[in-house]
């Protein structure tokens, strides 16, 4: 079968696979790039806004990204990282309005307050703190705080009403947060990428092997699901961005460094209500802290949400057990995922989170009432009729080998690619979406190490990313100068 030859082909129509595209083509038009997804349309399995995308993940209110010690120690080292990270994002976004590629900015984030609210005296003291350690940093230099009931139901009018008097309460907030609709940005940004020369979308078309061959290409062979034609593809690099599709592609790939790499995928469901009377009263975003016992992505929080231009108020996720790696994937894929070299590693984990398997499990199992009383910490006012259930994505978390070689069970992204840099996969999930562009970026630097010392791309990607190559967690000047114009550009400054 003749192989066609490509630069780059990604795999997985998701905002990762996107923003590679769209980096790579901004970096060297000429490059030849090819995009198979599974699905007949992009962005539909996590990106979808519907699914787990949209947070617009910045660190202002997850309280799971500054954990508590038991000693009362709170760190905010990952916070500030996430924070950074989601910068990078808005700076590539803004230079995407400002060329026209992408579209009005309100056609896929809109401001939205980002708050965090406590009850209780131990909590309200860990916020009190948590905003002490945060606000000291520039990052976070705007982040309010109150512990005032009237203050509160300014900031959060549905949150308060009907709430207990006297109960000790408390609240942070930062203005310009924002509502992503992750689906819709992805869309743009393979709409785009279709009319660029040396680009071709085939959708509808799955991987069913990929193997490097002695010239270091790989040999990629797809799938048409609908005609049932198969397509040979010769790529210089592969980029597996398929969501919990990636797993099971690093795995065929067979580079060592996917060794020891299992998954541990995790179900989700919200809880959505449309009603205009109630979705108009809430415009912000509001986490509060996990249940004991319940995973670190699990923290419930009650969103205002844009998806596709239509409002709702999302209150969730329910955690849920499952074997699917893909919402639209199979029973079997977590039973297929277990291989020689990972199965001590995924039982040592199966053995150490008892506690988790069982609380997901019931999880699974709970009545609309109970989902609606968890509401109720958050709208205490909420009605069973206005809420309906709808299920949400996969998120498959990674399992793999600690120092001592046993299996750990990681909360968070990583980038697993071959030591030539012609293969990479992203694997796990929050904050996912949010910091794509400084994933991709990492990508960039490890797989095409050599182009991005070059003079003409340092250049270019300091034009795509005004602070590429500096921290924005150290310099408070440059700080400003990029939020100062993301603000403006993406339209977030609240009226």
């Amino acid at each position: 079968m003749t192989a066609k030859d490509v630069d780059v082909l990604l795999v997985g129509g998701g905002v990762m696979s996107a923003t590679l595209g769209m980096l790579l083509k901004q970096l060297d038009p000429n490059m030849t790039i090819t995009l198979v997804e599974r699905l007949d349309h992009v962005a539909h399995e996590s990106t979808d806004g519907w699914n787990n995308a949209g947070t617009g993940h910045a660190g202002y209110c997850e309280l799971n990204y500054t954990p508590e010690s038991d000693d009362g120690n709170i760190t905010i080292n990952r916070a500030l990282s996430i924070n950074a990270n989601f910068e990078v994002t808005l700076q590539f976004w803004s230079y995407l309005v400002e060329q026209k590629i992408l579209p009005a900015p309100s056609k896929f984030i809109n401001p939205t307050a980002h708050q965090s609210f406590v009850w209780g005296e131990k909590d309200v003291a860990f916020l009190r703190k948590r905003h002490e350690l945060l606000s000291a940093h520039h990052l976070f230099a705007e982040m309010q705080y109150s512990e005032s009931a009237e203050q509160l139901a300014e900031w959060m009018p549905l949150v308060m009403q009907q709430r207990q008097d006297g109960q000790p309460v408390a609240a942070t907030r930062v203005e310009h947060g924002s509502d992503v609709d992750f689906g819709s940005l992805t869309r743009n940004m393979v709409s785009h990428l279709t009319t660029q020369d040396n680009f071709d979308l085939h959708l509808s078309h799955a991987v069913k092997s990929l193997r490097k061959g002695k010239n270091g290409r790989w040999r990629v062979i797809v799938k048409d699901e609908q005609s049932g034609e198969e397509k040979t593809f010769s790529a210089g690099f592969v980029f597996l961005g398929a969501g919990g599709g990636s797993l099971p592609l690093l795995q065929k790939s067979n580079i060592e460094e996917s060794q020891g790499y299992g998954g541990f995928p995790v179900s989700g469901q919200w809880l959505v209500c449309k009603k205009p009377e109630i979705v108009q009263q809430h415009h912000s975003k509001v986490y509060g802290k996990a249940p004991v016992g319940a995973p670190p992505m699990s923290v419930p929080h009650l969103d205002t949400r844009i998806i596709n231009g239509k409002p709702a108020l999302l209150f969730g996720p329910f955690a849920g057990f499952t074997t699917k790696f893909l919402k639209k994937g199979s029973v079997f894929d977590l039973f297929s995922s277990v291989k020689p070299y990972n199965v001590a590693p995924m039982m040592a984990v199966g053995r150490d989170n008892m506690d988790l398997t069982r609380y997901l499990i019931s999880e699974s199992f709970q009545s609309h009432s109970n989902r609606v009383a968890s509401l109720r910490n958050f709208f205490p006012d909420a009605k069973e009729e206005d809420w309906t259930l709808q299920n949400a994505g996969m998120r498959v978390q990674i399992i793999k080998k600690d120092a001592k070689g046993h299996g750990k069970l990681e909360f968070g992204t990583e980038i697993v690619a071959a030591k030539d840099g012609s293969l990479a996969a992203l694997l796990g999930a929050s904050p996912g979406a949010s910091t794509a562009v400084q994933a991709m970026i990492d990508v960039l630097e490890r797989c095409f190490s050599g182009r991005m010392a070059t003079p003409q791309w340092q250049a270019r990607m300091k034009e795509l990313v005004p602070s590429y190559g500096q921290s924005l967690v150290d310099d408070a000047e440059l700080l400003r100068t990029v939020r100062e114009r993301t603000l403006t550009t993406l339209e977030l400054r609240r009226d």
